[in-house]
Formats: C-alpha cells, sequence, structure tokens
C-alpha cells in the first residue's frame, strides 16, 4: 500500500510539471538544463546516502545507449516545456502522450517486435483522437495552438526514441541510469544553451528562481525517488494503471487550476487518444500472463522507465 502511494504521489508530481514550466519566465533549453542539473544533485545525494554503488565497467558497455538516451531526454525536455509555453497545458500533455503510440509503431523496426491487430487497431483510434485535437484547435482563436502540438509531438517522439533506446541498456537498475542520463544531459545542455541563449542571471527574476527550484527538486528530484520507490513494490499491472494518473493530473490541472477550457471534441479525442494505450498496455499484461510461452524482458532491459518518469 505504501509503494502505492508513493507511485501515485510521484504521478501527480509528474502531471504537474506542466503549470511549472509554462510560466518561468526562460527558454525552454534553460528549464531543461537546470532540471536535469538540480535532479541530478538531488538523485546524487540520495545515491550516495543509500551507499549504493555503479561499476564503471557497466557503464563503459553501455556508453552508446547511454548518451542517445542522454541526448533524447534533452530533445525531449526542450520541445515539451516550448509546448506548455505555446499552448494549453491540456494539449501540451496529450500531445506527448502520443509517444507510447510512436513506440509501438517503431517496435516491428527497430525491436523486431510483431505488430498485433490488436496494437494495429490501437494506433488509429490513438491517430483519430490526434485528429480530433488537431482539428479543434485549429479553431482556437487565442494562442499558437497547432505550433504547440506540434512541439509536443515532436517531444514525443523523442521521448520514444529514449524509450526504446533504454531497451538496450543492460545489468543497470533504475536510479542509477537514471542519474547517468541526467548527469550526460546536463553536459550536452550546457555548451548548447551557451552558444544559443547564453547565461545572463541578473535577468532572472525572484520567482522564477523559486518556480525553477519548486520544478527542480519536486519534479527532478522528489519525484523520481518516489517514482522508483513505489515502482520496486508494484506488479506490471498496477504500474501501467496507475500511470494514468499523470496525464488526469494534467487535464485536472489546465481545466481546475489554470482555468483552461476543453471541448466536447477535445475530451472525446483524449478519451480516444488514452483509451487506446490502455487498450494496449492491459493487452500486453494479459499476454505475458495468459501465455506460457511468453518470454520476458531479458535481465538488465527491464529499467526502462514508462512515460511518465521524464516528462
Amino acid at each position: 500500500m505504501k509503494e502505492k502511494l508513493y507511485f501515485v504521489l510521484s504521478m501527480i508530481i509528474f502531471g504537474a510539471v506542466g503549470v511549472f514550466a509554462k510560466y518561468i519566465d526562460m527558454p525552454s533549453s534553460k528549464i531543461a538544463l537546470f532540471l536535469s542539473l538540480i535532479g541530478a544533485l538531488f538523485l546524487l545525494v540520495v545515491f550516495v546516502g543509500t551507499k549504493q554503488k555503479v561499476l564503471w565497467c557497466k557503464v563503459k558497455k553501455n556508453v552508446a545507449p547511454l548518451f542517445i538516451a542522454s541526448v533524447a531526454l534533452s530533445g525531449n525536455w526542450i520541445f515539451l516545456f516550448q509546448a506548455y509555453k505555446e499552448t494549453t497545458i491540456a494539449n501540451a500533455a496529450l500531445s506527448y502522450y502520443f509517444a507510447p503510440v510512436l513506440v509501438i509503431m517503431l517496435s516491428p523496426f527497430i525491436l523486431k517486435e510483431k505488430l498485433s491487430l490488436r496494437k494495429a487497431v490501437c494506433i488509429g483510434i490513438a491517430l483519430l483522437g490526434l485528429f480530433l485535437i488537431l482539428q479543434n484547435s485549429r479553431m482556437e482563436t487565442t494562442g499558437n495552438h497547432l505550433l504547440g502540438i506540434g512541439y509536443g509531438l515532436v517531444a514525443a517522439g523523442f521521448y520514444a526514441i529514449l524509450t526504446l533506446v533504454n531497451k538496450f541498456i543492460r545489468d543497470l537498475d533504475g536510479l542509477a541510469n537514471t542519474l547517468l542520463q541526467l548527469g550526460l544531459s546536463v553536459t550536452i545542455l550546457y555548451p548548447f544553451v551557451l552558444f544559443t541563449d547564453g547565461f545572463n542571471f541578473f535577468s532572472i527574476t525572484g520567482d522564477t528562481v523559486i518556480l525553477m527550484l519548486v520544478l527542480g527538486i519536486l519534479h527532478g528530484g522528489v519525484g523520481f525517488y518516489l517514482f522508483f520507490v513505489g515502482m520496486k513494490g508494484l506488479k506490471g499491472q498496477s504500474i501501467a494503471v496507475l500511470s494514468y494518473v499523470d496525464p488526469l493530473t494534467s487535464l485536472l490541472i489546465s481545466a481546475l487550476v489554470v482555468g483552461e477550457k476543453m471541448t466536447l471534441q477535445q475530451l472525446i479525442g483524449a478519451v480516444l487518444l488514452l483509451g487506446s494505450i490502455w487498450i494496449g498496455e492491459t493487452g500486453k499484461e494479459r499476454r505475458e500472463r495468459d501465455d506460457p510461452y511468453y518470454l520476458p524482458v531479458p535481465k538488465g532491459a527491464e529499467n526502462t522507465v514508462p512515460m511518465s518518469h521524464m516528462e
């Protein structure tokens, strides 16, 4: 029960990221850099405090996928935060949640997984849901909603790459894997920010500093920690179901806290998009449970984190 509570709290924290990113007066690349830095420092303290160790021989054999994953993580955050700035929190979150569908579409080519009829139907339903959301955004008169949704879809593409590349990382547990990827993201984002926006700390307001610290500590630190602690005591089916607290939190915050309105067409699109992913995930769980010949994920590859953790 305690693990379930921790996991739900982590999903609520991840779902609330949009309201912080939307109102931080800072370029998206800088938000991504400081989030990576604060999150890495927080998890490093946890890592050292719990006396965990990383064998560098294991890191060396995972250098290539770790680097690619860190590039994908950096791009994922930059475009996601920009999506929050351009459109509503609901639109950004829903377009970003198209990532699992992209993973399903790419899996036959990268992971050599068979595309079943069930998965094909899920892709079709998700595309219909996305179409309804896009059509509604075209009728909006305020904001750059189509551009924001476009950024959200690019972020989803980076997340799909991140998910697939993590399948090739071996012998690193989830906390060590995430700590390494956050650290590498800092080294990747620092020169990028330096040569694009530069660092003008005198222009940063006190409110921006507070929001950035809250985002970094809550999302990059506490959220990740609660996620890993909670995930250890939960079964795959529970993780799949409870992960929906994340997008639902984003939708509730969008409507109840920020005051953004969703039309009936958007709601139908959201139900179709999230419902298609639900069907795909629950179908996978039943296949693992009922098929005696189903081969589980190889040891060392199970540290791939579900949708919400890299938001």
